[in-house]
């Protein structure tokens, strides 16, 4: 579970949601129109007023370490802070994790340099599902995938919806808001657009 109560940041909010559990809150819009600061907003990455809560307890009330391993973020472009892949998983990834996102084991042996946006993206999101937290916060994961690989992920996704978590996904693909959502809000101008009226 999230809700989020009056949200207000810089450029973002008043915004106000709930996601349920195992459900999957797609948010798209133009761009500049502040969904990625609606996601570090709720992950407490920047200054923002508000209130959030999670399985795990309401954010004011809960150590930001804890916060972000419940509610994790991953943005568009991830981190990376050591030369090889390898630098980054400390315990290494479960086996299962790295096949089911499409990738083979030689990928953390490769410096990051190398590695294209599509595999840093894979390997950002499994680090993250790895921990197993109960809501993901993901701005478009999927962008620099071909259809197959953006199908392979979309399933691990699915599985994670399954077993409980709450998924905010913000993504340009219509498609994949289709198959992965069951709601979806539109931000303008850092606010939640009014949905069109019934045809």
């Amino acid at each position: 579970m999230l809700r989020v109560e009056s949200l207000l940041r810089d450029g973002l909010g008043p915004i106000s949601l709930s996601v349920g559990d195992g459900e999957c809150l797609a948010v798209t819009g133009p761009s500049g129109a502040g969904k990625s600061l609606l996601l570090r907003a709720i992950a407490d990455l920047d200054p923002n007023d508000g209130a959030v809560f999670a399985n795990v307890g309401e954010r004011a009330r809960t150590p930001a370490p804890a916060w972000r391993r419940a509610v994790a973020y991953v943005p568009a472009e991830p981190g990376w802070w050591g030369d090889l892949a390898r630098d980054h998983f400390d315990p290494p990834l479960p086996a299962a994790l790295v096949q089911a996102m499409g990738l083979g084991r030689e990928v953390f042996d490769a410096p990051v340099a190398r590695l294209s946006t599509g595999e840093r993206q894979r390997l950002a999101l499994a680090r993250c599902l790895a921990r197993e937290p109960e809501v993901l916060l993901l701005d478009e994961p999927t962008a620099a995938l071909d259809e197959r690989n953006k199908l392979e992920v979309e399933a691990v996704l699915k599985v994670r919806l399954d077993a409980g978590a709450s998924l905010v996904l913000v993504t340009h693909d219509p498609a994949q808001a289709a198959r992965l959502a069951t709601r979806s809000v539109t931000l303008g101008a850092g606010r939640i657009e009014p949905a069109p009226p019934d045809p």
